[in-house]
């Protein structure tokens, strides 16, 4: 499986979204350079509050294209970076990612997946009615979430658009994703 990286955002700032850039670079074992979530430890406000001391698996969030793609034909305008992911890709069912999946993204970077975004209410703020968009329920009555992955950055390096990315699959039996 392999795809290739749509857009790359980051913010020094605690903000829903987070705006575009040209490159952002990963940092091994702490995420995304410069943007407020990266750390050893966790950085999302309602994850420190519980506990300050947990290891950070949120270090770098990623989106497919085609989830958003999805989303505005169902009347929902949503740019890359405006959810809050760091990676926008395109060509990788991230969602059908086992746990310790690796991604090598561009020359260097490699990204191994953690679990799923847990979404919040905070995307009914950014968009009325988005948030029964992204979470739902299967038959079965599970909880669906479809607003991305989470990720810890095993090495680092440089990524941009149009950057490659190649999945290596853990060796089995695989741990479907679960919220971080």
């Amino acid at each position: 499986m392999s795809g290739s990286v749509v857009a790359v955002s980051s913010n020094a700032e605690y903000s829903f979204t987070k705006p575009n850039r040209t490159s952002i670079t990963l940092l091994a074992g702490l995420g995304v350079e410069g943007d407020v979530h990266a750390g050893v430890t966790v950085k999302h406000r309602s994850r420190v509050a519980q506990d300050p001391t947990r290891p950070n698996l949120r270090q770098v969030h990623l989106i497919h294209r085609e989830l958003l793609t999805e989303l505005g034909e169902s009347g929902y305008d949503v740019a890359p970076g405006a959810l809050g992911e760091n990676i926008t890709t395109q060509g990788v069912d991230l969602l059908g990612l086992p746990v310790g999946a690796v991604l090598r993204i561009g020359a260097e970077a490699e990204v191994e997946i953690t679990g799923l975004r847990n979404p919040c209410a905070q995307i009914d703020t950014y968009r009325t009615g988005l948030l029964k968009q992204v979470v739902g329920r299967a038959e079965d009555g599970t909880i669906v979430r479809r607003a991305g992955i989470m990720g810890v950055v095993r090495t680092g390096g440089a990524i941009r658009p149009g950057d490659t990315i190649a999945v290596e699959l853990p060796d089995g039996p695989h741990q479907p994703l679960d919220r971080v």
